[in-house]
């Protein structure tokens, strides 16, 4: 007989009103395709100032797997992100982001390779077969060259594609790391495995260095599942989109892997 798995999916938002409209139906809709789930969503926000609340409590009244939880004190995606770990009911986690450039049908697809080995922690993956950004499919090949040959397809903002995969391919170099992805941000895994610190000593997706860190120096197995991720439907993006921008928010990725190297 088959365990079920029993996994807490986490949104953390800020102002994605619109992109929750169809994020979390879609996500019901594919987690109701695995067999063997038990399952949560909760949202945890940052104090949004759109209706994203109120959209939230409509979608609880009629299914109540799905849970809203307000953070205090002032934004963080890291700290949100920990909220939901500290609340969630379940042995196992999931979180993405919640603008949608993470598809739903994905975190099922993740579930199910951990259905399949419950000790490993999967990953949604850019950068391997498989993975890239709307208009560029990934072959693996991570080289600069291929990147700057292939980037102009993508239908997404060329700096912001630029600045994932040059900062990636640094951040691989400084870890000494198999893992192809690490500034995911889309991750599953058992959440004792999730440590603390790592959430709050950083200041936005650099959180991810930190885990990856962490999880590589601890031998975890960690196995990456490739997709496309998607270019923002609405809102406002909160990644760089200048090359002052880039450098302001790009420095603590880089930071956070030499610290993680010496400690």
């Amino acid at each position: 007989m088959i365990e079920n798995i029993n996994v807490s999916i986490i949104l953390p938002t800020y102002n994605e009103e619109e992109n929750l409209l169809f994020l979390i139906p879609e996500l019901l809709e594919n987690l109701n395709t695995v067999s063997d789930l038990v399952y949560e969503i909760i949202v945890v926000d940052d104090n949004s100032t759109d209706k994203t609340e109120e959209v939230v409590r409509t979608i609880i009244k009629k299914n109540d797997s799905v849970k809203f939880v307000l953070r205090q004190g002032k934004p963080s995606l890291p700290l949100s992100i920990l909220e939901g770990i500290k609340v969630s009911k379940y042995e196992y986690v999931l979180w993405m982001d919640a603008d949608g450039s993470m598809p739903a049908f994905v975190a099922s697809q993740l579930i199910e390779k951990l259905k399949s080995s419950r000790n490993q922690v999967i990953i949604g993956s850019r950068f391997v077969k498989g993975g890239g950004y709307k208009g560029i499919n990934s072959d693996g090949n991570n080289s600069i060259i291929n990147v700057i040959k292939n980037i102009y397809k993508s239908e997404d903002s060329i700096l912001a594609v630029f600045l994932s995969r040059i900062f990636n391919l640094a951040l691989i170099f400084l870890l000494n790391s198999k893992v192809k992805d690490v500034t995911s941000g889309f991750i599953t895994g058992k959440k004792d495995y999730f440590k603390d610190n790592c959430f709050r000593k950083a200041n936005y997706g650099d959180y991810f260095v930190y885990l990856m860190s962490d999880l590589l120096k601890k031998d975890i197995p960690i196995h990456e599942i490739g997709y496309i991720c998607l270019t923002r439907k609405h809102g406002k993006s909160k990644t760089a989109n200048n090359i002052f921008d880039l450098a302001n928010k790009g420095w603590p990725y880089i930071k956070a892997a030499f610290i993680s190297r010496i400690e």
